[in-house]
């Protein structure tokens, strides 16, 4: 299976560098894994909605260049669904089983994603109702796909 994380901005601090060299060096095992990220766009502190709307578009211009036209999309966000750590597994399984083998998530700005992209998504994930730093969401992500490969191969993980 191809994993694709289409994220936006560049990862600045060390600890979360770290924690996701770690996952991605433990997902070698079960999946070929690429990181791609796209550049933020500049904004001020103080935004009007439609700047803000414009910021998003830019970014969201960047993700979708970068999605192929045979990936299956799972947007991260904040009004997505919910699943469970084996309700990743399973859909993961489900799609390799129905060759779907390319796979990409995106994790859009501090501002969210695009309409555009999120309408090209095949689904919308998301991990809490919470906000979460989009650079942390982005080793949570990498410790769940390697959780949900663990989970179904039957091997242990912590529950």
């Amino acid at each position: 299976m191809q994993i694709s994380i289409i994220t936006v901005g560049k990862l600045k601090e060390k600890y979360l560098r770290e924690g996701i060299d770690e996952y991605s060096k433990r997902l070698s095992a079960y999946c070929k894994l690429q990181v791609v990220e796209v550049s933020d766009e500049k904004a001020p502190e103080e935004m009007s909605a439609a700047e803000m709307e414009q910021v998003k578009r830019k970014e969201g211009e960047r993700i979708l260049a970068q999605i192929k036209q045979d990936q299956y999309v799972i947007a991260l966000a904040i009004e997505g669904q919910m699943w469970s750590s084996e309700k990743l597994s399973a859909e993961l399984d489900k799609l390799a089983l129905h060759g779907r083998s390319q796979v990409a998530f995106v994790i859009g700005g501090s501002l969210g994603l695009a309409d555009a992209v999120l309408k090209r998504a095949d689904a919308h994930l998301s991990f809490s109702k919470m906000t979460f730093p989009h650079q942390l969401v982005r080793l949570v992500l990498l410790e769940q796909v390697y959780r949900a490969f663990r989970i179904s191969r039957g091997e242990p993980y912590h529950k």
